[in-house]
């Protein structure tokens, strides 16, 4: 017989990603009601909460700022509550992109060439050819994400970006398969290969049924393949991820894998790619919202839920 807990699922929030977090937050929150545990929804709209009394665990089902940065899991910390997940510090280095490739290049992972630019009127960088990509360094899902195929649109995009943070990553745009790895208990997950049907995997791909393939396990053979978890898994281990992640990995067309970002709060709606990976692995979606919980949980010595 399991036992039943009593679970606080935090989404919405006050980021960019709300509504995006709203839906993971009631898929998570659904799953752990047919499992039968008692399940709250507390959704920090204005960057504050307050818990239900005696929550066994809270499941973190927040993206972007506020949620991923490490802001709610140190208030989560200085409140002696159980959450799933990352903890603060390594929420904090993975949500910003300059930090997580400074991590992956000290461990030896690779990862594009880039460099950080604050002003729209920054000049073109000397010695790099287009294509590029530019991205605000602190946010996620693809927000404020350019494509500079061409240098007269350098300008624009940098203005674009610059709209949500004050630092905007640059890095060259890598030719080849564009990837993404679960990683759960340490261990890397079944690859999943992203193939938008128009235009890149940006926001409205990625969250817009329909909009792009997915192939998992991707069609690698087995050394490649291997090579992609092997650098997925060290990028998460290099910020110090705990519990489970989602690490973006661009594949060169010789198999080189290159590790993009670490996702620490990864989306949890219909058409997020950490399920995918692991119903590919075999646990369907409750089970995995319930290892989620298992995870956390075992930190704190409970008895974990049969």
């Amino acid at each position: 017989m399991s036992i039943k807990l009593k679970i606080a699922v935090m989404l919405g929030g006050p980021s960019a990603e709300r509504e995006v977090s709203l839906r993971s937050g009631t898929a998570v929150a659904k799953a752990l009601r047919s499992l039968g545990h008692e399940v709250y929804e507390v959704d920090p709209l204005q960057g504050a909460f307050d818990l239900p009394p005696d929550m066994d665990v809270v499941l973190l089902a927040l993206h972007g700022t506020y949620g991923e940065d490490g802001t709610v899991q140190r208030r989560l910390d200085e409140l002696g509550e159980i959450y799933t997940g990352c903890d603060a510090e390594a929420s904090r280095i993975a949500f910003d992109k300059v930090l997580t490739k400074q991590c992956c290049l000290k461990a030896g992972i690779p990862t594009p060439k880039f460099l950080v630019v604050n002003s729209a009127q920054t000049p073109w960088p000397k010695g790099w050819q287009p294509p590029l990509v530019a991205k605000p360094v602190r946010q996620g899902s693809s927000v404020g994400l350019q494509f500079v195929e061409r240098a007269g649109d350098w300008q624009n995009a940098l203005a674009e970006a610059l709209k949500f943070d004050s630092e905007i990553l640059v890095e060259e745009k890598i030719v080849g398969r564009e990837c993404t790895v679960g990683i759960l208990a340490d261990e890397a997950l079944p690859v999943v290969e992203v193939r938008p049907k128009v235009g890149s995997y940006d926001y409205r791909n990625k969250y817009t049924a329909g909009c792009t393939e997915y192939f998992c396990p991707a069609s690698f053979d087995s050394a490649t393949t291997r090579r992609i978890q092997d650098a997925a898994l060290g990028a998460f281990r290099a910020v110090g991820g705990r519990d489970y992640a989602r690490v973006d990995v661009m594949v060169r067309t010789h198999g080189e894998p290159v590790v993009l970002e670490v996702n620490t709060l990864p989306g949890m709606t219909e058409t997020s790619l950490l399920p995918k990976a692991a119903a590919a692995a075999g646990l369907n979606y409750a089970q995995l919202c319930q290892r989620m919980v298992d995870l956390a949980l075992q930190r704190t010595q409970m008895p974990r839920p049969i």
